[in-house]
């Protein structure tokens, strides 16, 4: 299936109007000392862009606040086991920083985003939280660990409270515990992510169409967000296909452990023909490593196979039986794929958290619509705003915060004309098997989301 990328039709609508602007949202169909900033990462020696391989992004008229400044910080770990997926990520915030500064979106704001190590933990975070505002920062990024985004929900919702015309926003990229959206929602926090319970709910009906598909076994990291992996996934599951039975499950140790193995022996021994996990970054890769070492040949459906060293421990072991249901694959096809083309060309690196590409998109069409980049007034546009993005309109709910989006199952291959991209030159690719639709994914939300 080829994915048209509406960027042209969007820049049409804007020069029409001017700027742009949200639309009435639509019911969901049921379904410390302060740390300094960690320097930027240094990007491998870049290719040098010619014409035919630069992407740009769309261009506007200069906007009500050009001129403006808008600085951000991307709170997320750079250093240890998962070092890498987020140096890998900042790289991208920077490249798509460019691309949407100035004429690059509707407002006419420059971005700027810095990145701090919070070493992936949660006091390490509201160290660096605080330095950030300190440093007179009002938007703070992060995602990677939903335990470090719900310290941080909490932590910038008191300051607000407190700090009245010094509020901060906080955009959520990647933590995706359903509570963020729910019991724990706040007015502050927007997410650009799925949850888990929308990634269940496509991914479970995906599975109902794999009648081999009979015993699963539920692999985990031990902390917010496995949990609610086990716990979606067993409802989603016992509703939509009883008949599979769940024949084991663990909880382990989040960025500590090196050797899978006894876990994969588990597995085996429980007879389990599929796992389900929501594991990234090297305690996924390491799994694979360790299945494709000791001979364990079931499937393994996942949110995070296309995220830095998956690929590589993948290699072509996994092909036909490592699935990934995600917002977006490699092979979107149209400005997508040329913007991941020059990525690479830059860095030797991977493009793969789209979520970027939609901040930068929703943050320049709220700013626009409020016509200044205070918080506050940005928050309001936020809520409730639609735009076309790279894979067709999207809409940040306004009930609690949680963007609606299409979700793809894809599985890992070998790349061919249909399906060209190959991460960390495997060879191989994330093909899309399945797109689900906004209103296949959402799930309800029991948000009583307290408003200024």
């Amino acid at each position: 299936m080829t994915f048209k990328i509406r960027y042209l039709a969007l820049a049409a609508a804007f020069a029409c109007a001017g700027t742009v602007f949200a639309q009435p949202a639509t019911p969901a169909k049921p379904a410390t000392p302060a740390v300094k900033a960690a320097p930027a990462a240094k990007a491998a020696p870049a290719a040098k862009a010619t014409p035919s391989n630069m992407a740009t992004a769309p261009k506007f008229a200069p906007g009500p606040l050009t001129g403006e400044t808008v600085k951000m910080v991307r709170i997320d770990p750079l250093t240890g086991l998962l070092g890498p997926v987020g140096t890998s990520q900042i790289k991208g915030y920077q490249f798509f920083a460019e691309k949407f500064s100035g004429t690059g979106n509707p407002a006419g704001v420059k971005f700027e985003i810095t990145a701090m190590d919070n070493k992936l933990s949660p006091a390490e975070s509201l160290n660096v939280l605080k330095a950030a505002i300190d440093q007179g920062v009002r938007y703070i990024i992060q995602g990677n660990g939903s335990s470090v985004a719900l310290a941080l929900s909490d932590a910038i919702t008191k300051h607000n409270e407190r700090n009245p015309g010094k509020e901060v926003l906080f955009l959520n990229d990647s933590a995706v515990d359903p509570d963020l959206t729910n019991s724990k929602c706040s007015y502050w926090h927007f997410r650009f992510d799925a949850d888990t319970s929308m990634k269940i709910e496509a991914m479970s009906s995906f599975i109902t169409t794999q009648p081999d598909i009979k015993k699963v076994y539920f692999l985990n990291q031990n902390y917010s967000h496995g949990h609610q992996v086990v716990k979606f996934g067993k409802e989603a599951l016992a509703r939509k296909r009883p008949d599979i039975q769940v024949v084991g499950e663990d909880l382990h140790p989040l960025a500590q452990t090196r050797d899978f193995a006894p876990y994969i022996a588990k597995i085996k021994a429980s007879g389990a023909d599929t796992v389900i996990t929501g594991n990234w970054g090297s305690d996924l890769s390491l799994l694979i490593k360790a299945a494709n070492e000791n001979g364990y040949n079931g499937k393994f459906f996942t949110y995070y196979a296309g995220v830095t060293g998956t690929p590589t421990a993948l290699g072509q072991n996994g092909a036909g039986r490592v699935y990934q249901i995600a917002y977006n694959h490699y092979n979107m096809g149209g400005q997508m794929e040329k913007w991941m083309k020059e990525f690479n060309a830059k860095y030797n690196d991977d493009f793969y958290t789209g979520s970027t590409i939609r901040i930068y998109e929703m943050l320049g069409a709220a700013m626009a619509k409020a016509k200044s980049t205070d918080p506050v007034k940005v928050a309001a546009a936020l809520a409730g705003l639609r735009v076309q993005s790279f894979n067709g309109e999207v809409e940040m709910r306004k009930s609690d915060h949680q963007l609606q989006q299409p979700l793809y199952m894809s599985v890992w291959q070998k790349a061919d004309a249909k399906s060209p991209y190959s991460p960390e030159k495997t060879g191989m690719t994330l093909a899309m098997l399945t797109e689900y639709p906004n209103y296949v994914s959402s799930t309800p939300t029991s948000c009583q989301m307290k408003r200024p």
